[in-house]
């Protein structure tokens, strides 16, 4: 589906001189990385380029990623690989934000377990806490974050310490991470495991949690920033939890149907097919007597049954359309009988 929207946003350019781009609104653009402007390895199609014109426009870029087991300038050597200047300081990492969230559970110099990979290492070693390997050495605090190195040795020894009285921090829940090959596990479920074994939750500093997003502010001192994400259940959830205007683009992990069927507090600002949207103007369909309308796409609620009228039922402007109707149905998307060729 995502292909198609892609060729569709081709076909439904808005030619508008004067109107105001979708980004015109903003004085900054946080952006996440996996599912936005690469995948795996590989470059996002036409994220890079849209991303260098805002920033020879002097548009404030961050790169705000729940990733945490690589350091800034990792991070921003494979970026700038892809064509673009990047500063380390532009990467605003959850490992940052977790050490952070550390630092008000246990004194600075504290002892912690690491559980991830060099770039929590270092954040953690940065904010002048002591490093140890296991449980034996009674660590005050455990800081967790994805690697593909972590193992069952890892986990194990971050519940041990957890159960003696460790202070628990994760740098985030992601399910999945979208890579070259596919859909991969995450960190949440790496977290899982160690829940199963402690029986607690730990403190998150990720996505959706609020933290990492003040931070982000903080550090570009932005008062109206606008958050680009892949993911509903992180990026977009945190972004409204955090107060600012959020843009959901169809190239990684989220795609139509659950877009159809978020709540009404992961219901994204905007809905884009690709980064060349954010500058354009953004088009919003409009009320129509049973339903919503986009240029020549058109979506209906006739009792409960959610209609195409007209237009490409897969194209971004009926998705828009149908999303209209459903968040604005008072009618639980359950209760509702969505023609299936929207969403598959």
């Amino acid at each position: 589906m995502a292909a198609f929207l892609l060729d569709s946003l081709e076909k439904t350019k808005v030619v508008n001189p004067v109107a105001k781009r979708l980004v015109d609104s903003y004085d900054a653009v946080f952006a996440d990385l996996d599912g936005v402007v690469y995948e795996g390895g590989k470059a996002i199609e036409h994220a890079i380029e849209s991303l260098a014109t805002l920033q020879d426009e002097g548009v404030q870029l961050g790169y705000v990623t729940n990733n945490s087991s690589r350091k800034p300038e990792t991070i921003a050597d494979q970026i700038a690989g892809y064509g673009i200047a990047v500063a380390p300081a532009q990467v605003v990492s959850s490992g940052q934000t977790g050490v952070e969230l550390l630092k008000t559970l246990v004194p600075t110099g504290s002892k912690v377990l690491v559980v991830g990979g060099e770039g929590l290492r270092t954040y953690t070693q940065a904010g002048g806490f002591e490093l140890v390997e296991d449980s034996t050495a009674k660590p005050d605090a455990v800081i967790q974050g994805f690697s593909p190195d972590v193992s069952w040795k890892h986990l194990s020894e971050a519940a041990y310490s957890i159960q003696n009285g460790a202070k628990w921090v994760t740098t985030n829940q992601d399910w999945t991470i979208p890579q070259e090959r596919g859909i991969a596990p995450g960190n949440g479920t790496l977290v899982s495991a160690v829940h199963t074994a402690v029986g607690q939750l730990p403190l998150v500093a990720g996505k959706p949690e609020v933290a990492i997003f003040e931070t982000a502010k903080n550090r570009f001192d932005s008062k109206r920033p606008l958050f680009v994400g892949d993911r509903i259940d992180t990026d977009i959830l945190g972004a409204n939890r955090a107060g600012i205007d959020s843009v959901l683009v169809l190239t990684g992990i989220s795609q139509a149907k659950e877009l159809l069927a978020t709540k009404e507090d992961s219901h994204p600002t905007f809905v884009i097919a690709d980064l060349r949207e954010l500058l354009t103007p953004y088009v919003e369909p409009k009320k129509t007597k049973f339903g919503y309308s986009l240029r020549s796409a058109e979506v209906e609620l006739l009792g409960n049954k959610v209609r195409v009228v007209s237009g490409e039922p897969k194209s971004l402007d009926v998705l828009r359309c149908a999303c209209a109707v459903i968040w604005n149905s008072g009618t639980p998307i359950h209760a509702l009988d969505v023609e299936a060729s929207i969403y598959e």
